[in-house]
């Protein structure tokens, strides 16, 4: 029973197979989805719209050199070299030179396979290593953000945030202010994605914590905070955001101070339609000069306001097209009557099945908020 028992183990403890995790009826849907990221990766949008203009043949040619084009560029000098030699090697095959009446053949064979397997394994090794520092980056991001939602009295909260890559230039975070029994709801973008984005987006939450609560109004928060930014920034980067004041708990309708920098209109949901949100001042980190204005939008009892991300309405499904603003509104009425955190489920899982296969280009956050009846 111990030999038993004993091999059992040792099967258990065998490493898996090398496609133990391929899945056959997801490998057309897999290689469809990665076949999109690639192609928008490496094409930008100018050279879509000239490519769509094309018939059929040259398209395919245009857009395949094009994308070795871009692979090329992207490769440091001496890959770029043994690229170019393994093609060449690929494409000889074999050379013959007459040598005293003798023909000396040079057979390349595997050479180039093993080129492209050495190229291959030092880009691998280069992408393992940036995951790993990418992985500690998403941990700490995690970390910065709210472990839960707050719900304040009189109002009922949710928020979701989702990156298109490992890490996102989004955020989203919770301010209570003790004295003045009050929440701060803020929600913002910054240009951009990835580790950049997300840098730049930990220091304007550090920022946000930092000078909020000693500030007498909101456009005061908002001058002060695109002065920060605008110092110690980075060029063409910049953020936009919208805050949120949640008043004291009362009974009734409740006034909320707003402060938008740039940040797309949120709508706010009545039972006699949906409002968009007037637009605000300049995004942060832009102008140094640019003002900002407080301002005040009331909540009756059961509104609902959106607060979204460009990565809502700006959602591409397989036929590049968005979902938009027009699709945000028509769903927004049938939001109302529901819970916070099941209306934010619902508008993402409608955003999730417009998107199908295709992957978010752009970081997704959504805040709720719903006024109590």
């Amino acid at each position: 029973m111990a030999r038993s028992s004993s091999a059992s183990n040792s099967t258990r403890e065998k490493p898996p197979g090398l496609f133990h995790d391929v899945r056959a009826r997801e490998l057309p849907r897999t290689v469809g989805r990665d076949a999109r990221a690639l192609y928008h990766f490496y094409i930008d949008e100018e050279r879509r719209g000239r490519a769509a203009q094309m018939n059929a043949f040259k398209r395919v040619v245009v857009v395949l050199f094009w994308i070795v084009r871009s692979m090329l560029q992207r490769l440091t000098p001496a890959r770029r070299l043994l690229l170019a030699l393994a093609i060449a090697l690929d494409l000889f095959g074999r050379v013959s030179f007459p040598v005293r009446g003798h023909e000396l053949v040079f057979d390349f064979g595997a050479w180039p396979f093993i080129i492209l397997l050495f190229i291959l394994a030092l880009e691998l090794k280069d992408k393992i290593l940036a995951r790993d520092e990418i992985a500690v980056a998403r941990r700490v991001q995690v970390a910065l953000l709210p472990s839960r939602d707050p719900q304040p009295p009189g109002f009922a909260i949710f928020s979701h945030s989702v990156p298109a890559n490992d890490v996102g230039g989004d955020l989203i975070d919770f301010l209570e202010t003790p004295a003045a029994d009050s929440l701060g709801v803020a929600l913002g973008d910054v240009a951009g994605k990835g580790l950049g984005a997300a840098l730049l987006m930990a220091k304007l939450q550090a920022t946000l914590r930092a000078i909020a609560p000693a500030c007498s109004s909101l456009a005061e928060v908002g001058t002060r905070l695109n002065g920060v930014l605008c110092r110690d920034g980075l060029d063409n980067r910049f953020a936009t955001l919208f805050y949120v004041q949640l008043p004291p708990a009362a009974a009734g309708p409740a006034a909320l101070r707003v402060l938008n920098a740039g940040h797309n209109p949120p709508l706010l949901v009545r039972e006699s339609g949906v409002e968009l949100l007037p637009d605000g001042g300049r995004p942060l980190g832009m102008f140094p000069d640019s003002a900002y204005g407080e301002g005040r939008i009331e909540m009756q009892p059961s509104d609902l306001l959106i607060i979204y991300s460009d990565g809502l309405v700006e959602a591409r499904d397989a036929s590049d097209q968005e979902f938009g603003m027009e699709r945000l509104q028509r769903l927004a009425p049938g939001l109302r009557a529901l819970p916070p955190a099941e209306a934010g489920r619902t508008l993402l899982s409608e955003v999730e099945r417009f998107l199908g296969d295709n992957r978010p280009q752009d970081d997704l956050s959504l805040i709720l908020i719903r006024r109590n009846a």
